[in-house]
């Protein structure tokens, strides 16, 4: 895979970062029932014959729906040992067993071991607070699991408030941290709220795998962004992305878009 131009006042740090990434390489190791929906996606066809190389601190997944990219963040993620549901390697709850079994078949290469680490899915994030909740009541006497996110029950906060004070208090540097799709919990400014974070944390020697259709996201400066499609998974400048395109086109031209698009 061709590597994109390091650019931006983070060139000399993500050439640092490039030997402490806690994941450098996924392949598939073996063939996938022919039979299973799995061969049919983007994602896996590409992997089929070809590695993902991650030689950033960040790695932005794009691409249209059904192209694979959250099938194969899950299964990333579950096969480095975290909960399919989310949470870190400690969290073993299941709320309903729905992940594929892409991660059966992947081998992950590591040039380092991550010292925290966390799996957060926006859709499955109310599973993961009343998991901590259930937790601090059958372990009533011992140190609440909750002062570890805040202090504050997640259910008691907003979608995206529990999502930031997850990764604010809990995220806590030396970690993989793998998000599957943070914009839907939060609005343009909490997201910008996140990309600070995300910056806090890859200077505190962290990586980041992140499945989005985020054009704020895919600007993080530190990030490479994987574009995935029916041609495969190629990197891309931000600005080139189809996500990027399309929302740049409608921002500048909403009335035209509307009126073509309804008329």
């Amino acid at each position: 895979m061709a590597e994109l131009k390091l650019r931006s006042i983070y060139d000399i740090m993500e050439v640092i970062a490039v030997n402490s990434q806690y994941i450098c390489n996924v392949m598939l190791n073996e063939q996938i029932n022919p039979d299973s929906y799995l061969p049919k996606l983007p994602a896996v066809k590409y992997l089929a014959g070809n590695g993902i190389q991650f030689d950033y601190p960040v790695t932005i997944l794009v691409g249209e729906n059904g192209t694979g990219k959250s099938t194969l963040l899950e299964a990333i993620a579950v096969a480095y040992g975290f909960n399919a549901e989310g949470g870190t390697v400690n969290f073993n709850f299941s709320t309903n067993a729905t992940h594929s079994e892409l991660y059966r078949h992947l081998t992950l290469s590591r040039r380092a071991f991550a010292n925290d680490g966390f799996f957060l899915r926006a859709e499955s994030l109310y599973n993961v607070a009343s998991n901590i909740d259930e937790m601090d009541t059958i372990l009533a006497n011992a140190p609440p699991i909750i002062d570890s996110y805040g202090g504050v029950s997640l259910h008691e906060q907003s979608h995206g408030e529990s999502f930031l004070a997850i990764v604010h208090n809990r995220f806590q540097g030396n970690g993989l941290y793998i998000l599957d799709e943070p914009e839907a919990a939060l609005s343009p400014m909490r997201i910008l709220t996140l990309m600070a974070e995300i910056d806090r944390l890859v200077k505190a020697d962290s990586q980041f795998i992140i499945a989005t259709h985020s054009p704020m996201l895919m600007a993080l400066p530190c990030a490479q962004v994987l574009e995935l499609s029916d041609n495969g998974i190629r990197p891309v400048h931000y600005s080139d992305s189809e996500h990027f395109r399309i929302m740049k086109y409608f921002i500048n031209n909403p009335e035209k878009i509307l009126r073509d698009l309804l008329d």
